[in-house]
């Protein structure tokens, strides 16, 4: 992981991010970089570590063409973007629970009681829970991995832009996916930018927090 890299500048990937609509048609991401940067983006946080984000990376001209319909005003980035990233939350993820952690284990990242002894009680209260609140977990953990993935991005050299303005009853069918089961949260475009974003306002810190 990492090996890709091209800035390390953390100011300047956080504060010079912009919302690019219009990308270089002329550079592709190569699928393994793409798994890469996907790679590296899911060292995001995600409750109890089940880690809910699922990707379709739509990068033919044939994926983008169905995908076209589907993005209402949002055509732009998929005409001209490396790929669209098709974002996911899986409302399913403690399927995955028991080899997360006995990997874990293995690895000498958690104790064996820990393990033993947090499993039996995800496997037992996940599964339970109403499917409304596993929606909004799977979409809670997989904009985090969102986030850090646009950042990933800009730190390999790439710009994207976040989208909602999706078809999102329609796209997860669209895409052979278990309509269900996984939850869209969003579309994230990458690519080279061909017209920079522009920078934008931001409301100050005593507008947005409250001290108690």
């Amino acid at each position: 992981m990492f090996s890709r890299i091209q800035n390390n500048d953390f100011t300047n990937i956080v504060k010079d991010r912009r919302s690019v609509r219009h990308y270089d048609k002329n550079v592709k991401i190569s699928r393994e970089e793409l798994s890469e940067i996907i790679t590296e983006a899911s060292l995001a946080p995600s409750s109890a570590n089940m880690q809910p984000w699922r990707v379709v990376v739509v990068d033919t001209p044939e994926g983008k063409e169905k995908l076209r319909p589907l993005v209402r005003f949002n055509t732009e980035q998929n005409d001209t973007s490396s790929a669209m990233l098709l974002i996911f939350g899986d409302t399913d993820s403690y399927l995955n629970v028991e080899d997360i952690y006995n990997t874990a284990v293995e690895q000498g990242k958690m104790p064996a009681e820990v393990r033993d002894r947090q499993v039996p009680t995800i496997l037992s209260m996940y599964p339970t829970l109403p499917k409304e609140l596993k929606v909004e977990v799977a979409k809670v953990d997989s904009s985090l991995f969102a986030m850090q993935l646009m950042l990933v991005a800009r730190a390999h050299g790439y710009d994207t832009n976040p989208m909602a303005g999706f078809e999102v009853d329609q796209v997860a069918k669209a895409f052979d996916l278990d309509e269900e089961r996984y939850a869209p949260v969003m579309i994230i475009s990458i690519g080279k930018a061909a017209v920079e974003g522009h920078e934008s306002v931001r409301l100050s810190a005593d507008r947005i927090t409250f001290w108690k």
